[in-house]
């Protein structure tokens, strides 16, 4: 372009090409408006040159965030930009290798996985490189309301809070009763630098969404999704129904401008399927480093650690509910969104970006963590001495005159030992110590047995409480797995479990009773 320039301005052909070291037959062509071979054949190729360049600036991003782009998916990838113009055919044996010839800025190589790094070394081997990705030129200028973080946690129903209880002073530690219900569910979040939040998206465990999974009121619950998963995790199918019905759809910009997803290297954010769709909204994705979450995730520092406490506490106030399995999810549901508005706050967001380090960008918070800090777990060689046993000596054996009767009753068994222990006043210690303990397991037997008395009540309003009821699946639509809260209300109503709303039983009379009346008017 400068020669061209240059030319166009007075100077010779032949001084520009000595100049700019061209050709004189390529200066000549390209001063008479000749095509290049590139641009002479650029009508031949499947896919046309503007897309292909979108493409390439999208692979060299992604290579530098730390995601190569494999062969196979460049290929899907085209041949999905060719079905959105309507050419559904397949894309040739030798596309690849053309393709890159025409971009020779992409090469192909060995991509290094970095893998088991020790966290005492992250601050030299890993941090220092990976935030140099954020300062490239196409993640620079992504603005902070469109810089997000996504993970996953898992909350186990019935979990209870480790709580300060009183118990002996020379132990440490109090275990406590966990409740029968082990069930595991994952809920995945995801927050800005800005302080927002995208509405969770709940996974359970099994087959598919049950109604009685879920609470008579359902209005707190608009707009979240909900679906099964058969082991409670996301899958590769759930991670990019997330990204096309919860992620896309909640921070979609009003430009269309880049969007920068922060995210941890499980297996179903890396599928061709995943990528595809951020490609197709532009969306850049930046992998975690393994073995760094704890100290660049701003969900892992401050929200889920937050999140979690206030959820324990909430389940603690249901602990009466909590044997029945399908009770369990409902609490487990209403304890999730109590703690879920009291966690999820701008304050406690902004903090966890400010805490790594990720917004504002200072490579220097996450170097200064105290989680970074050599752990000095010393082991500490205790040795127990074993008690010295003593000999048990044989009981001494001894005679009383009182007259001994088969209690009929309770209460005479507690006089005969009462008038046994103060018979006589001769009495060896054993013979006294032996009545004591004959009171005191009496009286604890009683005492487990009235308890236990309590207990089966208990348990048998509750059986009547919890008869078997009617078990609806949730249907879904077919063109997706997440449920829906009109779906979970048409599931509760085909249960008997809630009745259709007054206003539309209204209306539908109102409607009835105007076509069946016929006005005459009377002359």
């Amino acid at each position: 372009m400068c020669a061209l320039e240059e030319v166009a301005n007075g100077k010779s052909l032949r001084k520009a090409c000595l100049e700019w070291g061209i050709p004189r037959s390529t200066l000549r062509d390209r001063n008479a408006t000749t095509q290049t071979r590139r641009e002479a054949a650029d009508h031949l190729q499947r896919l046309p040159t503007v897309i292909e360049d979108r493409l390439t600036n999208w692979i060299l991003n992604q290579e530098a965030l730390g995601c190569g782009v494999t062969h196979a998916q460049i290929r899907v990838f085209g041949e999905r930009l060719l079905a959105l113009q309507g050419d559904h055919l397949p894309l040739g044996k030798h596309w690849m290798t053309r393709f890159l010839a025409r971009n020779p800025i992409l090469k192909t190589k060995r991509q290094i996985y970095v893998d088991s790094v020790r966290v005492n070394n992250a601050c030299s081997e890993v941090i220092r490189p990976w935030f140099q990705k954020l300062d490239i030129p196409a993640i620079r200028a992504i603005p902070a309301n469109q810089r997000w973080n996504m993970d996953e946690t898992g909350v186990m129903e019935g979990y209870g809070l480790n709580g300060l209880v009183v118990g002996h002073a020379e132990k440490r530690k109090i275990q406590g009763k966990q409740p029968g219900s082990r069930a595991w569910t994952s809920i995945i979040e995801c927050i800005s630098a800005t302080g927002a939040s995208t509405l969770p998206l709940v996974i359970y465990k099994g087959k598919s969404v049950q109604q009685q999974w879920f609470p008579a009121q359902l209005d707190i619950f608009d707009d979240w999704h909900f679906t099964a998963t058969k082991n409670g995790w996301t899958t590769d199918a759930t991670a990019v129904e997330w990204l096309e019905k919860v992620f896309i759809p909640q921070t979609e910009p009003r430009d269309h401008s880049a969007r920068l997803l922060i995210l941890d290297g499980h297996g179903s954010h890396e599928t061709t399927d995943f990528l595809w769709k951020c490609l197709e909204h532009n969306i850049y994705l930046l992998f975690l480093p393994p073995h760094t979450s704890h100290i660049l995730q701003p969900l892992d520092l401050t929200v889920f650690s937050s999140l979690k406490r206030a959820y324990r506490k909430e389940l603690q106030k249901l602990n009466s509910l909590i044997d029945s399995t399908p009770i369990c999810k409902r609490n487990f549901l209403v304890s999730y969104y109590k703690a879920h508005q009291e966690s999820v706050t701008p304050s406690n967001i902004k903090s966890g970006w400010r805490t790594t380090g990720l917004w504002p960008v200072s490579v220097a918070k996450p170097l200064m963590s105290p989680l970074l800090l050599e752990n000095s777990n010393k082991s500490t060689n205790l040795t127990l001495s074993k008690p010295q046993e003593t000999p048990i000596q044989p009981p001494k054996v001894f005679n009383t005159s009182i007259e001994l009767q088969t209690p009929k009753v309770r209460k005479d068994l507690y006089l005969q030992i009462r008038s046994l222990a103060s018979g006589s006043h001769d009495q060896v210690p054993t013979q006294r110590l032996l009545f004591r303990k004959v009171i005191k397991g009496i009286d604890e037997k009683e005492y487990e047995l009235g308890k236990a008395n309590i207990k089966i009540k208990e348990l048998e309003e509750k059986l009547e409480h919890l008869r078997p009821k009617k078990k609806r699946k949730v249907q879904t639509s077919p063109n997706s797995k997440f449920a829906t809260i009109r779906a979970i209300r048409e599931a509760q109503i085909a249960a008997g479990e809630r009745q259709i709303e007054s206003v539309e039983s209204e209306s539908e009379g109102e409607s009835e009773s105007t076509v069946s009346c016929i006005e005459v008017d009377a002359e």
